[in-house]
């Protein structure tokens, strides 16, 4: 009976043992997984920092006012007058009012007869 649990026992130990193998390299295997996946967010950041940089240099007032000059024919652009702008009465707002309520409602959610 005593050799059959010290072989019951190795066997468990091997069992651990190789259990324990294949965590180890799973996990290393994660790690690796997340140290690329970092390293490709690191680029990505960088390569959209590069973009913004570009974009604020490309949309400079100035270089743009001198496109817009040289293109002025070209696109048929108008001349700026102050006529050209609206005034802010003559915007159309959205109505404040509030929906009537024309049903009751229950605690649950349900809808009862309507109000006269």
């Amino acid at each position: 009976m005593r050799s059959f649990l010290y072989v019951l026992s190795a066997l468990g130990v091997l069992a651990l043992a190789f259990w324990a193998y294949r965590e180890n390299y799973a996990t290393q295997a994660a790690l690796r997984e997340v140290r690329s996946l970092q390293n490709d967010i690191a680029s990505l950041r960088e390569a959209l920092t590069i973009q913004r940089a570009e974009w604020a240099y490309l949309n400079r007032p100035d270089r743009l006012r001198d496109l817009a000059t040289i293109n002025f024919d070209r696109l048929g652009l108008l001349p700026l007058m102050p006529e050209q702008f609206g005034h802010p009465q003559d915007v159309a707002y959205p109505s404040l009012g509030l929906p009537s309520v024309t049903q009751t409602f229950d605690v649950m959610g349900e809808t009862e007869e309507p109000l006269p």
